[in-house]
């Protein structure tokens, strides 16, 4: 359970700057960089607003939860490591940023923390397969109501 609202954390994280701040510090991580192929890199929703949120709050939330800064740091690296990663596969497959790809969309920015998790937490590895269902679910299921509260704003 500690795993899940961590995970959840660093990844709801920038969705909650944007619903937030809006436009304000929404600054492309990519620079608006494009690639041979003609595409852009990340994409225009990856921001270090996103970034800066996830990272300055996780290691906060980690200690509530009774775990070393450091690891919620680690582990909102490997969320947005693992959701950059999303970004530039959806790119490649010509898919606009913001569009849709269940599973695609959850699995990295989910497993690869859960994956750093596993020692500290002493989770094996049907936990940590769980711990990413469960996430993919609620996300597939949270994300058309963050998608109409970005559309109302």
């Amino acid at each position: 359970m500690i795993a899940l609202i961590l995970i959840s954390w660093a990844n709801g994280a920038p969705v909650l700057a944007r619903l937030g701040l809006g436009s304000r510090w929404a600054w492309p991580v990519d620079g608006g960089l494009r690639l041979a192929d003609g595409r852009p890199l990340l994409g225009r929703t990856k921001t270090w607003r996103g970034w800066a949120a996830t990272v300055l709050t996780t290691p906060l939330v980690a200690g509530v939860l009774g775990l070393p800064w450091l690891l919620g740091l680690a582990v909102a690296a490997a969320a947005m490591l693992g959701d950059a990663a999303t970004s530039f596969a959806k790119r490649r497959l010509d898919l606009p940023s913001s569009t849709s790809a269940p599973v695609l969309d959850q699995a990295p920015e989910s497993l690869l923390p859960a994956l750093l998790l596993r020692e500290p937490l002493g989770l094996g590895v049907l936990e940590v397969l769980l711990a990413v269902l469960i996430f993919v679910v609620i996300d597939m299921l949270l994300t058309p109501l963050a998608q109409r509260l970005r559309a109302r704003s």
